[in-house]
């Protein structure tokens, strides 16, 4: 029933221009930024670098900087795919139906939040093929590239299950997906305080899960960073199946 709950929100969204055209943009930017950073690498960086013992490559100078640049576009981008996962069903009435049929609400938000990350993964999928058509000139390191794109998975999709819980407390999409990005926004609030100089503190650093997603970019899989958004999209997800259950039980 998951499964087949996941395919409908994908369905649902692969039907929604509004999905579409922020896949479009996000690879256009992206492939924007991808060429810039080679042109940079092949036209600046690589004579100065030529006479280093061990200069850094294309991973270092062309794949990371994307990588990074793909977390914090998807990560803006969350809050419009996710704001009517839940809402726009209460707001049309179906919510309802789905508490009166032979599924759980566990299986509701587990289906809703997997059909968000199945699409997720088709730009991811449109992005890792741009990134490894590098090989096709130069060695790559793959096993950055691969952690580098675990990363941005774990990153976003513990954004997804916070838009998902929003969704499932506010009836207006609109109004979910502005508490989305006030919740962005406090995050990257957090890590520019904790990393102050005047005022600097770790636990606001580590709560923010921005260090943890900018290492994670860089393909250095931390286990550290890893639990972190792994609890974080347990947490999200755990609480809209409890509001869900509040409400459906009246």
């Amino acid at each position: 029933m998951i499964l087949a709950l996941a395919r409908l929100e994908l369905m649902r969204l692969l039907r929604a221009p509004l999905a579409w055209g922020l896949l479009a943009v996000l690879q256009f930017l992206l492939a924007l930024l991808f060429l810039m950073y080679l042109d940079n690498f092949l036209v600046t960086l690589q004579p100065k670098l030529a006479a280093l013992p061990s200069p850094p490559g294309v991973t270092e100078t062309v794949l990371v900087p994307t990588l990074t640049w793909a977390t914090l576009l998807w990560l803006a981008v969350t809050p419009l795919l996710s704001m009517r996962s839940i809402a726009e069903e209460r707001q049309q009435g179906r919510l309802d139906l789905y508490f009166s049929a032979p599924i759980s609400v566990t299986e509701l938000v587990l289906g809703k939040f997997l059909g968000l990350v199945a699409f997720v993964l088709f730009g991811v999928l449109l992005l890792t093929a741009m990134l490894a058509s590098l090989s096709l000139g130069t060695p790559l390191d793959w096993g950055r590239l691969a952690g580098g794109l675990i990363g941005l998975l774990l990153s976003v999709s513990a954004f997804l299950a916070a838009g998902v819980y929003l969704s499932a407390r506010i009836a207006q999409p609109g109004l979910a997906a502005l508490l989305g990005y006030a919740l962005l926004a406090l995050l990257f609030a957090l890590w520019l305080s904790g990393r102050s100089e005047t005022n600097p503190s770790s636990l606001f650093v580590w709560l923010s899960g921005i260090g943890h997603f900018l290492g994670l970019a860089q393909g250095l899989l931390r286990l550290s960073a890893v639990a972190y958004f792994l609890l974080a999209t347990t947490l999200f997800l755990s609480l809209a199946i409890l509001r869900l259950d509040r409400e459906r039980n009246g």
